[in-house]
């Protein structure tokens, strides 16, 4: 499925084309016409594309596309087009996680702060490695993490089913901006700011300092796209 996702990501089936028929595709990726019907019926499932009997798969317009699945989001990220899709999930992350903190502080318990102590004192043990794919991807899970315990102590169980698709997308856009030479400076403090507004129970504060760090995030992705143009 990947190489196809990749291919109408790309544009080379652009919205309102039809794919190959099932044994076509199957001679040209080499597999049997079960696996290519498994595939197909994998980017439906994505809404990728619309299969109707004796018609054969439509390629759906892009705002059908689950952008909250891994796969797609992983094929969206190679093209030119991510610099947009993590610009989105900025945006969602502001709407929902600034909030959150603030909730948190008012409801989360003794295994929150817990938790949220764990995840930073992960973040924070990743930078005193040198910098590699491993220290790398240790970092990004705790920080995930600390995110996702935020939103637990919220109290907000509805909110912790949405936020959860986002969280597992995030693993996979949080790479380039990442920005390993700023965590010890900027983003360790400012998680740990966070933490400390929750556990003293200070909503506004912790609604501040969840904001203040999305914007530096957000700064990040404005420096992303810059140093692309130039």
């Amino acid at each position: 499925m990947g190489v196809l996702l990749e291919d109408i990501v790309s544009g080379a089936y652009p919205p309102g084309s039809l794919l190959p028929p099932e044994a076509e595709m199957a001679r040209s990726f080499g597999v049997s016409r079960g696996v290519a019907r498994e595939c197909m019926r994998g980017l439906e499932e994505r809404g990728i594309v619309a299969v109707r009997h004796g018609r054969g798969a439509t390629v759906n317009e892009v705002g059908e596309w689950d952008t909250v699945d891994e796969d797609v989001l992983a094929a969206l990220m190679q093209q030119d087009g991510g610099a947009e899709i993590l610009s989105e999930y900025l945006e969602c992350r502001a709407i929902v996680e600034v909030e959150a903190a603030r909730l948190a502080a008012l409801h989360a318990g003794v295994e929150d702060l817990s938790a949220m102590a764990d995840a930073l004192g992960r973040m924070e043990r990743s930078v005193e490695h040198a910098v590699s794919r491993a220290a790398d991807d240790y970092y990004h899970e705790a920080d995930v993490d600390f995110h996702r315990a935020i939103i637990d102590a919220s109290g907000n169980r509805v909110l912790g089913g949405i936020m959860g698709p986002l969280h597992r997308g995030l693993l996979i856009l949080r790479r380039p901006l990442g920005r390993p030479d700023r965590r010890i400076e900027t983003a360790i403090p400012e998680h740990r700011r966070i933490l400390t507004a929750i556990a003293a129970g200070d909503a506004d504060e912790a609604h501040d300092a969840m904001e203040a760090h999305l914007g530096t995030v957000a700064r990040y992705l404005t420096e992303l796209v810059t140093e692309g143009r130039g």
